[in-house]
């Protein structure tokens, strides 16, 4: 399979990238692609380096006739999302990306494909491996921990970075030019509860909901897909109002920056209200499924008897608990007054955790208003200890404004419009772009970001399109050829 993609063109790019996704690279787990990177530049001659916090750094100087132009910083992220199907054999911590071409769209084999943002690594490998590229200084500027709290960009010193603009290749369609975006706040509830034991008049049933699209809990977040964390607890409150059962154990959703596909629920319920419940519940789930049917065609929601499971949650707890998730916001919130169509706040319920006597749940809230992802997180941190919870926040970063009046933006307008015959989308965007937090320590910095088309990210439905990626190389080249002088 890895080597239909090293075929793909170009070949600069397909190759590196395939280099990179045999290097497991999750997020607080990046040693080996930090690593990796470094044998990569110093293996070039090219002066390399990693920082405090393990980011990575690598120059190179300008080619012939092109000293004079403005110094480049090219920026990607190095870690990936890790999702896969429940049904799929794959260890992220040990194996490399299993790849395959599908028509234009190169995919994984039940897992994310690391586009996001492998892609923008492999084309900045590409540029710095290089003989015959025209191009001004660059700085390759390779940031770990930026789908878990971007702690790369935030522990990148001032001083460090030469470069006077800031491409950064982390965006998602290849006509969009983005000149700003979100920042997001963790808000992370936990409870103790008290264990009782089933007593035997009760029976076993495991519930699920699975088969949804999810994807990327920012980008993604307008597009209608379904909540599997909110769908279980919509089921979990109907079969608890009307047969009182009984929560054992809830595993839903993973990572905060993905929209849940799957949830899982051990329960207990009378057994003199078996044969009803399992009618009502088809019902409930037929209607769900039919609510979500243009967007979620593949929703899979199913009941199994399973052993009776020898504790439950305390009765006050669960319905604390059942209550605030329901009352808990989750999609978009707000819709930004001044940038057409664009998201400004949401939230999205990604993980809930019951089990042993403890409660989890995290919570991803996004928007390009400071002061509005406060008052959101701060609704959710009310509703959460309204049942009884504590709710923690973390790991706050700051959106990007935008600069409409960008140098770089106005270069790369123009070449756009030039070699494709069309107008680019300028936006700004509902992602966590590392944008906003590096121009903290480097606020005259000029940034832009943009990238092929990727769908699907953070999810195992991830995919990039083949000609896309050969759009974004020829833009890219000749970005490089028109850097403004000094």
């Amino acid at each position: 399979m890895s080597q239909e993609i090293r075929q793909l063109e170009p070949t600069a790019i397909w190759n590196k990238f395939t280099d990179l996704n045999e290097v497991p690279r999750p997020s607080k787990k990046e040693e080996r692609v930090i690593q990796f990177m470094l044998d990569f530049g110093n293996s070039l001659g090219l002066e390399t380096f990693s920082d405090a916090v393990g980011n990575v750094i690598i120059r190179k100087p300008a080619t012939a006739g092109m000293a004079e132009r403005k110094k480049v910083t090219l920026q990607s992220h190095l870690d990936m999302v890790h999702q896969k199907n429940a049904d799929t054999d794959f260890d992220f911590d040990t194996e490399g990306i299993k790849m395959y071409v599908e028509g234009d769209w190169v995919k994984a084999k039940g897992t994310t494909l690391g586009a996001d943002n492998g892609l923008g690594v492999a084309t900045i490998m590409a540029l710095l491996e290089s003989n015959d590229i025209p191009h001004p200084f660059l700085e390759a500027l390779f940031t770990i921990d930026e789908e878990t709290g971007m702690t790369g960009a935030m522990g990148l010193q001032g001083g460090i970075l030469q470069g006077e603009i800031l491409l950064n290749l982390d965006t998602e369609e290849d006509d969009e030019l983005d000149i700003g975006c979100a920042g997001g706040i963790d808000v992370t509830t936990t409870r103790d509860y008290i264990e009782e034991l089933t007593t035997e008049d009760y029976v076993g049933c495991l519930l699920s909901v699975k088969d949804l699209q999810g994807g990327h809990s920012g980008i993604d977040i307008h597009k209608g897909f379904g909540n599997a964390n909110k769908i279980m607890n919509r089921l979990l409150f109907n079969g608890m109002e009307k047969y009182g059962i009984r929560v054992s154990e809830i595993d839903g959703g993973s990572l905060r920056n993905a929209i849940p596909r799957e949830s899982f629920s051990k329960i207990a319920i009378k057994g003199s209200s078996k044969t009803k419940f399992e009618s009502d519940f088809t019902e409930w789930a037929s209607l769900i499924k039919s609510e979500l049917s243009v967007h979620e065609p593949d929703l899979s929601i199913a009941l199994d008897w399973i052993d009776l499971p020898s504790k439950v949650m305390q009765k006050d707890a669960q319905e604390q608990m059942v209550k605030a998730i329901y009352a808990a916001h989750n999609g978009v919130y707000a819709m930004s007054a001044s940038i057409p169509d664009l998201v400004e706040t949401s939230n999205n319920v990604a993980r809930v955790e019951v089990k042993n006597g403890a409660l989890i749940i995290g919570c991803l809230t996004r928007s390009s208003v400071d002061s509005a992802k406060m008052d959101l997180a701060n609704a959710l941190k009310s509703v959460f200890e309204l049942g009884g919870c504590e709710v923690v926040f973390d790991g706050s970063y700051p959106g990007w404004n935008p600069n409409p009046d960008s140098a770089i933006l106005k270069v790369l307008e123009s070449k756009y419009e030039t070699l494709f015959k069309a107008k680019p989308h300028v936006a700004a965007c509902h992602a966590g772009l590392e944008c906003g937090i590096l121009g903290q320590n480097y606020p005259d910095m000029d940034m832009i970001s943009f990238g092929p088309t990727i769908n699907g990210a953070h999810s195992p439905d991830e995919r990039v399109s083949i000609s896309s990626v050969q759009k974004f190389w020829k833009f890219i080249l000749e970005i490089l050829k028109d850097i403004p002088k000094k």
